[in-house]
């Protein structure tokens, strides 16, 4: 079975993000949406609440499951025989940040990293820049899928 994690915070999940993950879909015979936990990082969303959502904008995916993990991605690799990284790719400064990452993986695991490219039409989107626009009261209707549409104004009415 030829498995691939799409990683990230997803804090929220994208447009973008969904996009990698369906194409990843496409290819894999499974797939797991992989929330990485960084507790440096103060997330909007807690953990569970990530794993929520992203469960539900991939559940018509039959062969994508999601999970997370708290350390190095290729010892998550390594416990769950998964053989790729499936990454998207906005920008040439992207590129250079994750041709890095893919080679430090490879070399620490063997484990194979694919960058696609994104979708033009969200190749400006990031999850931070959704959560800044969508405080200052900006319209990122279009930016996210519903369900995270609906979280992410309860949350920062919940903040207010």
């Amino acid at each position: 079975m030829r498995r691939a994690v799409c990683p990230g915070s997803y804090d929220p999940a994208t447009n973008g993000h969904l996009d990698i993950i369906e194409r990843a879909a496409a290819l894999f015979d499974e797939v797991v949406v992989a929330v990485l936990i960084n507790k440096k990082k103060q997330g909007l969303f807690t953990i569970d609440e990530r794993l929520d959502m992203l469960r539900k904008v991939t559940q018509g995916l039959p062969n994508v499951r999601v999970d997370s993990w708290h350390g190095l991605l290729v010892d998550y690799c390594r416990e769950h025989d998964i053989a790729a990284i499936a990454k998207g790719l906005r920008s040439v400064s992207d590129f250079d940040y994750e041709l890095q990452m893919a080679q430090m993986n490879r070399e620490l695991s063997g484990v194979e990293t694919l960058l696609m490219s994104n979708n033009p039409a969200y190749s400006f989107l990031s999850s931070s820049l959704v959560k800044e626009v969508a405080t200052y009261g900006g319209d990122v209707t279009d930016m996210v899928p519903p369900i995270v549409h609906e979280r992410l104004k309860a949350k920062l009415a919940e903040q207010s």
